[in-house]
């Protein structure tokens, strides 16, 4: 691991709850939590600090303000000459859109979650949202484009039709229609978004973590590769997973009517 750059707990906080659940909060209100190369370097130490660490089962990704997400990245910073701060070598844009990584993250958008916002909830897995959030890719508006993976993210996670209206128009969904559309996993009040990304955060922890991983990696895969492609990947994920102590342990918990104790490996 590198050494841990000092935005980590300023820029952007990372606890850990109930000992497998990593807590991922930007930091910066004064710039609505826009990226710069501080809010970029520590997300790319965190996702690398939670692959390491085989406690952590899962990772939520929100805002420490109840009133916004992310305004994507510091515009301030790239007329400065520091755009190229804004992303680090393995993780892409924030330190986060391209970063290798198995275990799933939960994004929590409180408020508008648009441009690089928007393509930073579309790298997590599942999005827990507030009933005023707003996402879209408003880059053709300004003449720009959705570089760090928007363009074709989006249309992986909502009806073609409608990825490509918002990717032309540059028009916002609002969050009532991305949760009907499937976007959005959960839609609750702001007040209630963190504790509701926890929620879901922990109904995957207490699952056995190297099938979830597993499980997940598969499953990603679903949108790049056949079928043709895909069985002997899950045939070869099958036998890895049933080889495990996990898969020895779950049966057995069950039968005896416990809380199975899980190894992870």
């Amino acid at each position: 691991m590198t050494t841990q750059p000092e935005s980590v707990g300023r820029e952007v906080l990372y606890d850990i709850i109930d000992g497998h659940i990593a807590l991922v909060r930007l930091n910066r209100p004064d710039k609505r939590n826009a990226v710069n190369g501080d809010v970029a370097a520590a997300m790319d130490w965190i996702v690398k600090q939670t692959e390491a660490d085989d406690a952590i089962r899962v990772a939520i990704l929100t805002s420490s303000s109840p009133d916004f997400f992310c305004a994507g990245a510091d515009l301030s910073e790239i007329s400065k000459g520091r755009g190229h701060l804004l992303s680090t070598p393995d993780g892409g844009f924030a330190g986060f859109v391209t970063q290798p990584r198995e275990k799933p993250w939960i994004a929590g958008v409180v408020g508008a979650g648009l441009a690089g916002g928007c393509e930073i909830a579309l790298t997590c897995d599942m999005i827990v949202a507030s009933d005023s959030a707003r996402f879209g890719l408003p880059e053709v508006k300004r003449g720009l484009f959705a570089g760090a993976g928007g363009v074709f993210r989006l249309p992986r996670k909502l009806p073609a039709a409608i990825a490509l209206e918002l990717i032309a128009t540059g028009d916002p969904i609002d969050a009532a229609r991305a949760y009907a559309l499937g976007l959005v996993n959960r839609l609750v009040s702001a007040e209630k978004v963190q504790d509701e990304a926890i929620a879901l955060a922990k109904a995957i922890a207490v699952n056995a973590p190297l099938s979830v991983r597993e499980s997940m990696k598969v499953a990603r895969l679903a949108f790049e590769k056949s079928e043709a492609d895909l069985w002997p990947i899950s045939r070869a994920t099958s036998a890895k997973v049933f080889s495990s102590e996990d898969a020895r342990e779950g049966p057995v918990a069950f039968l005896e009517k416990r809380a199975p104790v899980w190894k992870g490996r």
